[in-house]
């Protein structure tokens, strides 16, 4: 079902949810479960749920004994090597609540720039979903180059979202909406709705989410938006503590409207 308000969002056919970084590793760790259970939520009511989760390098960090992200390429692998298998034991210990399997799906930009693997990553997610697994996606970062990386999740999020032509899409993070100019500034004021077109152009974005471990931030979350709305998906972008609200239509975040139906 085509998702054209806040309030639809329970009833929509498919979902895509991601979540960034810094609002699931380090002390913010315990959010996985409060995530867990919005998603079982919707899982409960036979929506498909695809969660899009970034965390592999910062949750990697602590068993290479390192404190912030790595500039350089090689040791942001390693740290995702060991990472990836940390946050999914994570994920599928909170999901073992519910008795729901996860199952990781790991891509290039390189995957989804080319026709065959694309079909072939559209194939496996949908097969997923029929047998009532939850995918967990991630940005292969373990074997990405700095020449072919997604950059950051929001967009692989929104080429995921319009891959599996999914309802809607949901963008977490560690702020609860978007604002004219960066939240803690004096005038800043919560952005409910963008129509679609809207390109914000009077918005001030401001840098990258707490903590320093995520690369994202608010403009390119916007970005993400902007492409999956023309792509007919809509969007809201809002806190991950505000993930259970967010998915039971409640008037939190920020709306973006998707492009009219043809």
């Amino acid at each position: 079902m085509r998702v054209s308000n806040r309030e639809d969002i329970p009833t929509a056919r498919r979902i895509v949810v991601k979540v960034g970084s810094s609002s699931i590793s380090g002390d913010n760790a315990h959010q996985i479960p409060v995530i867990v259970d919005a998603l079982a939520e919707l899982h409960a009511r036979g929506v498909e749920v695809v969660l899009v989760s970034s965390g592999a390098i910062a949750s990697g960090l602590p068993f290479l004994n390192l404190d912030v992200r790595p500039t350089d390429l090689p040791t942001q692998q390693a740290a995702a090597a060991v990472g990836m298998n940390v946050l999914m034991n994570r994920y599928q210990d909170s999901l073992d609540r519910f008795k729901i399997v996860a199952g990781q799906v790991l891509l290039t930009a390189g995957d989804m720039e080319h026709e065959t693997s694309r079909d072939n990553a559209r194939a496996a997610l949908d097969r997923l979903l029929s047998l009532r697994i939850l995918p967990i996606v991630n940005e292969n970062d373990a074997v990405g180059t700095s020449e072919i990386r997604f950059g950051d999740n929001d967009r692989l999020a929104a080429l995921v979202a319009v891959l599996i032509e999914a309802d809607a899409l949901v963008l977490l993070s560690d702020v609860d909406a978007i604002y004219t100019r960066p939240p803690h500034e004096a005038g800043a004021e919560r952005i409910e709705y963008v129509t679609f077109g809207d390109t914000l152009s009077a918005v001030e974005f401001g840098e990258i989410g707490a903590a320093g471990v995520g690369t994202g931030g608010a403009g390119t979350k916007v970005a993400a938006a902007t492409h999956a709305t023309e792509n007919g998906t809509a969007v809201l972008i809002t806190s991950a503590a505000l993930v259970s609200s967010a998915l039971r239509g409640e008037a939190v975040g920020t709306w973006f409207e998707a492009a009219p139906a043809l």
